[in-house]
């Protein structure tokens, strides 16, 4: 029997449906501790977090199978390896750890929660697992559980009873603020209820519309943080466990530090368009640079994220453009260092108008021409698109896209949105920190990077004279803060009314929220940062004529 024991943990960022990248960034990892007993996965590395429906073509099932077979092959020698796998066993499909050793499959074992809320749909991919068993691995009794099972104490009780020495978790668990807190308090949780060690093992990287933050750690039974990983980077490290008297123990290693917010929150949007970006092979993004402060920042995310070369700015001013406008645009691709190129849009704005004006002849100016100029934009800025092949960032927020202050096939045209999941107060505290402050591993200067006078202008559109995004919408510290009343809360109308903001703005608002959802359905994808992203966290129905008015449903 063993009285030590070396584990290492494989914080990976594998590419959904990539086997045999991801099994080469396995092996790799293996290289690396090559020293260690036991190196563990985080969950369904094999073949991505989320995979979704991928995981129901029958040929990727198969294919993640011979390449745990493969892997099993490979360890004759060095260390055994707990990989996490989707796993069909007669007809049956589990989302699985299987453990590798001596060249052969040593134990399978299957997720028991599978989490169905939110952005996670498990149980219309797999089949819940009987309550898993330790595996026994050189003498010790391991508790593996897999990320859902972490959450709730059935399985760590089960384990526990079983006769497990030490509880390990591989996860996919995506970022959200505060959520790496959550984590350690729930593991805790598992540990203080079992009197067992817990090792937990995220992934990194990002995938579609969620950015892991990795964050790995392991606790020991006395509740301290005996290693913790860094946060947004990929990193292979062995743990050193000794039996004691009473149980099994890691030696303290590194102890990553936790980034404060907004930081971490712009490390996430940085990582998650970079992965956005390279995991599907474009050569680089352009946006339109209005001189405003979503603009602004979204530019410097992107060049963080990609370096200056990868990213190109246009301006496209129309007739209510202002100087000062043109100045801001300018001064942040200067800041930045990014190509920027200039096209008036009167002339195409003109001719649209005129080709329109028999039709519209008799009616008042309206939206409607405003829209034209959005619209026209985004014309422009895909065609740049399709001709260079650089993906079209947007650059709308959450706080315009929960009220629909935003042009369908204009402003909302692109790709990829870094400001998706971020309202308007959360994008002028990013450009502060920025500021501030430079991220690891970001390409961009440090310095003032958004310059001070965009940052202190009044926000603006700029399609007709003189316009204020105020002419039409609350301040946004107050729209900002009953929208995260609706959203992220979804508290009542007269809830959020009794924090001191007007009724008839707080209703008005919620009609705005309800109405603007065929908007957004339409939106492309972005990073979530919050507990409530728009898309696969908030599913709320395009036809919906309830409304929160003196606590009675209405029509309209």
């Amino acid at each position: 029997m063993s009285e030590t024991l070396s584990i290492a943990v494989a914080q990976l960022n594998p590419t959904v449906g990539d086997v045999q990248g991801n099994l080469a960034r396995i092996r790799q990892a293996r290289a690396a501790a090559r020293d260690a007993d036991l190196l563990v996965c985080s969950e369904l590395a094999l073949i991505g977090y989320p995979p979704e429906d991928l995981v129901l073509r029958p040929a990727v099932v198969a294919a993640t199978r011979r390449a745990v077979h493969d892997l099993a092959a490979e360890t004759v020698d060095g260390p055994a390896v707990l990989a996490t796998t989707p796993w069909a066993d007669e007809g049956t499909l589990y989302n699985a750890a299987v453990l590798v050793a001596g060249g052969r499959i040593h134990a399978v074992r299957y997720k028991y929660e599978l989490p169905n809320y939110g952005v996670f749909d498990e149980k219309r991919l797999f089949c819940a697992g009987p309550l898993p068993d330790p595996i026994d691995f050189r003498g010790v009794r391991l508790g593996v559980m897999i990320c859902e099972d972490m959450w709730y104490p059935t399985v760590a009780h089960h384990l526990a009873d079983s006769g497990a020495r030490m509880l390990i978790v591989p996860n996919g668990s995506p970022f959200e603020r505060a959520k790496l807190d959550h984590r350690v308090a729930l593991a805790l949780e598992r540990s203080r209820e079992t009197g067992l060690p817990l090792m937990y093992v995220n992934q990194v990287g990002g995938q579609d519309e969620l950015v892991f933050d990795g964050g790995s750690f392991v606790i020991n039974a006395d509740h301290a943080v005996a290693v913790r990983l860094p946060v947004w980077h990929e990193a292979t490290t062995t743990t050193r466990w000794t039996r004691e008297a009473n149980g099994w123990s890691c030696a303290t290693g590194e102890l990553a530090p936790v980034p404060a917010e907004p930081g971490n929150t712009y490390h996430a949007l940085m990582i998650g368009l970079r992965d956005y970006v390279n995991k599907n092979c474009f050569p680089g993004v352009l946006l339109g640079l209005s001189g405003g402060i979503d603009s602004a920042v979204t530019a410097c995310v992107a060049v963080d994220a990609l370096g200056r070369d990868r990213v190109m700015a246009v301006r496209l001013p129309s007739r209510f453009t202002s100087d000062d406008s043109q100045i801001d645009a300018a001064l942040s691709a200067a800041r930045l260092g990014i190509r920027l190129e200039t096209i008036p849009i009167a002339g195409p704005v003109d001719a649209i108008e005129g080709v329109l004006q028999p039709l519209f002849a008799g009616r008042e100016r309206d939206i409607t021409e405003e829209n034209i100029q959005a619209r026209v934009r985004g014309l422009l800025l895909m065609a740049i698109s399709n001709k260079f092949r650089s993906m079209l960032l947007t650059t709308g927020n959450k706080s315009e896209m929960s009220v629909g202050y935003a042009t369908l096939y204009g402003d909302m045209c692109g790709g990829y949105s870094v400001l998706k999941d971020q309202y308007k107060t959360d994008v002028y505290a990013l450009a502060a920190w920025r500021n501030r402050c430079i991220p690891e591993g970001a390409l961009g200067p440090s310095g003032e990077v958004v310059p001070a006078r965009v940052m202190s202008k009044a926000p603006t559109a700029e399609l007709r004279p003189n316009q204020k995004d105020q002419d039409t919408l609350p301040e946004y510290a107050d729209l900002d803060a009953m929208l995260r009343g609706l959203v992220e809360e979804e508290r009542s109308v007269d809830d959020i009314a009794r924090e001191g903001h007007a009724r008839e703005a707080v209703s008005r608002t919620q009609n705005m929220l309800f109405t603007a959802e065929y908007k957004r359905r339409q939106a492309p994808p972005g990073v979530k940062t919050s507990s409530r992203s728009f898309g696969r966290d908030r599913r709320y129905p395009i036809t919906n004529r309830f409304r929160d008015d003196d606590g009675r449903d209405r029509t309209r």
